[in-house]
């Protein structure tokens, strides 16, 4: 992922950045994969402006890549945000998982499962202790409809729901996550 201005831009444009994340064509092994990457960009175009959500702005294809142009979100990961504090105070904590699970709760209702919910793919908006904080990185998430088991064992290991372990999940992974 890079930072990015618009290209010709206006001196008032050239103050905007976004990021961009580049798929190279090359990493992509066959159709499945092919078709992994278009489903990410079809779910957020379908989460444009919801609330919690990085915002995808643009998704361009070339003989070498897909570059997804999405909004910069400055203020770094909650990963490296918990490290650096080392305490929350309960009101703060309370916060940060309101935010998750409503985003959780707009996927959801979207029929979109993340499966790949970790304190790395929630980035804050800026640098700000009172950021929005935000959710990227639909790679390995799908649509489902109501009642639809799956079976895919997906995910990143400290952060993977028992029951996707077991092969036989839903929605419901992405609260354990």
């Amino acid at each position: 992922t890079y930072i990015c201005t618009k290209k010709n831009a206006t001196a008032e444009e050239k103050t905007h950045t976004w990021a961009v994340k580049v798929i190279l064509k090359s990493s992509l092994q066959g159709d499945g994969d092919i078709e992994d990457v278009k489903r990410e960009v079809k779910i957020m175009q379908l989460l444009k402006n919801k609330s919690h959500v990085v915002n995808l702005e643009g998704a361009f294809e070339d003989k070498t890549s897909v570059k997804m142009i999405l909004e910069l979100c400055a203020g770094g990961e909650l990963f490296e945000r918990i490290i650096s504090k080392k305490h929350y105070s309960e009101k703060d904590a309370s916060a940060i998982v309101r935010q998750m699970l409503e985003v959780v709760g707009a996927c959801h209702v979207n029929g979109i499962i993340h499966r790949d919910l970790k304190p790395e793919n929630f980035l804050f908006r800026c640098e700000d202790d009172a950021s929005e904080l935000k959710v990227t990185d639909f790679g390995l998430s799908t649509f489902y409809r109501h009642g639809q088991r799956f079976t895919e064992v997906v995910g990143s290991a400290y952060y993977i729901a028992p029951e996707v372990l077991q092969r036989g999940y839903g929605p419901p992974c992405d609260i354990w996550s």
